[in-house]
């Protein structure tokens, strides 16, 4: 199986870049792993829909040239099926059993995904209705992916 992470931003602080290599680095006994930062845009606190949807449509673009062909695309949206770990890790073993070798999972900006990103889901998965820091969904994404294949295989992992 291919994973590819799309995600809008970079990875400033040390602690998330060694969480994201550490699970980078177990991930890669079941699956090739790519991450691929892409830039965010400038957002200016109260600036309005309007610019919102102009900075949201900036970072979707450089997201839609990104998305590797033929992937099964899975956003990470608030408004997205909410599952839990073993569901995760069903879906994921479902998806590779049916024929769908490469996911590519989008993580958005500080203001979520355009809307012509979200029309290419094919599954939007939701992790929670907070909000979290597009650094940190990134660390728990990949904790997620990691543990949906521990418990594919049958392997212990703690709760």
């Amino acid at each position: 199986m291919n994973i590819t992470i799309l995600c809008v931003g970079k990875i400033k602080e040390k602690f998330y870049k060694d969480a994201i290599n550490e699970y980078s680095k177990r991930l890669s006994k079941y699956t090739k792993l790519n991450i691929i930062e892409l830039e965010d845009e400038e957002t200016i606190q109260n600036s309005g829909s309007a610019m919102e949807t102009i900075v949201k449509n900036k970072e979707g673009d450089r997201i839609l040239k990104r998305i590797p062909s033929g992937s099964y695309i899975i956003t990470l949206e608030i408004e997205g099926e909410k599952t839990d770990s073993v569901g995760l890790s069903k879906k994921i073993n479902n998806l590779a059993l049916n024929g769908k070798s490469n996911l590519c999972f989008i993580i958005g900006g500080s203001l979520g995904l355009s809307d012509n990103v979200k029309k290419l889901s094919d599954y939007k998965l939701s992790f929670s209705d907070m909000t979290f820091p597009h650094q940190l969904m990134r660390v728990i994404l990949l904790e997620q992916i990691y543990r949906s294949f521990k418990i594919s295989n049958n392997e212990p992992y703690h709760k």
